[in-house]
């Protein structure tokens, strides 16, 4: 596989898609396809962004050095750290470039949006102070990748906010955070090590594991919440998400939970594509 592609890390692309999917199902018949489209790749290169200024910042603090998940350009020595930060800086500027065409469709609001967003980015792994390192990765996650990213993406086709477009924020974000959450569990040990206090270090293993499982469950019940029959389609990836579960709680660890990672990312877009259906038929 290209490093490029390698280091994108493309099973994470359902968080970016979801939201953006969901949302213009909301929308309805009278969705725009050009302004999803811009919203579509906004969320896609934010997400790539994301990735590479990820590991180009745990790459510099080697805090990657000895990593149990998936292959990291700067840590393995596949590419250069100037490289991957060049990378990231490109697939900021591509996502940056869709979101201002979008907002001078709609709203100049959305410049600031997107500027947060890309600070929070950043910001996540990177500077002197990431938060990231703090325990605050899960809150920024369903933020940005939740309620921002869905809520956006219906504002700029309809240049509205609603209730509705905020529940349905709810399940995108609960699932973001639970692939966030699958991949600290993975890496607890390694991260407690290096000083990097996420969620999973600060509450310990057990009750990350129950965390995810909650982050599971949520995303059930925000579909409920909706009040909108067809959208207890969703009911149909309740077996998947119990199994993933039931795994989770086995107590695998390490490199066992890396399949887990990539069910979580299926799960995501299996229950967004349900979702938006039942809210498309609605």
């Amino acid at each position: 596989m290209n490093k490029w592609i390698l280091g994108a890390r493309p099973r994470t692309l359902p968080a970016a898609i979801a939201p953006v999917v969901v949302a213009t199902a909301l929308v309805g018949a009278d969705f725009n396809w050009f302004r999803a489209a811009l919203a579509l790749k906004v969320a896609v290169w934010l997400q790539i962004g994301v990735n590479f200024a990820n590991d180009y910042s745990d790459g510099v603090k080697g805090t990657d050095a000895d990593r149990v998940g998936p292959t990291r350009l700067v840590a393995s020595g596949m590419a250069t750290a100037s490289a991957v930060k060049f990378a990231a800086i490109v697939s900021f500027a591509i996502a940056s470039i869709a979101g201002a065409w979008l907002a001078l469709l709609t709203s100049p609001w959305l410049i600031l949006i997107g500027v947060i967003s890309i600070a929070a980015a950043w910001g996540y792994t990177g500077g002197k102070n990431p938060y990231g390192y703090k325990g605050l990765g899960e809150l920024s996650v369903f933020l940005f990748f939740g309620v921002v990213a869905t809520m956006g993406t219906y504002y700029a086709q309809t240049e509205q906010i609603t209730l509705l477009s905020f529940i349905v924020s709810i399940p995108m974000g609960a699932l973001s955070c639970a692939i966030l959450a699958i991949n600290n569990l993975r890496d607890r040990p390694k991260d407690a090590l290096v000083g990097k206090l996420t969620v999973a270090v600060r509450i310990g293993d057990r009750n990350a594991r129950l965390m995810y499982v909650a982050l599971l469950a949520l995303a059930h019940l925000a579909a409920i919440a909706t009040l909108i029959p067809t959208a207890l389609l969703t009911v149909l990836a309740l077996p998947m998400s119990i199994a993933i579960s039931r795994q989770v709680l086995s107590g695998i660890s390490g490199r066992e939970l890396i399949p887990v990672l990539g069910r979580t990312g299926k799960l995501q877009m299996v229950f967004s594509i349900l979702l938006a259906i039942g809210l498309g038929i609605h």
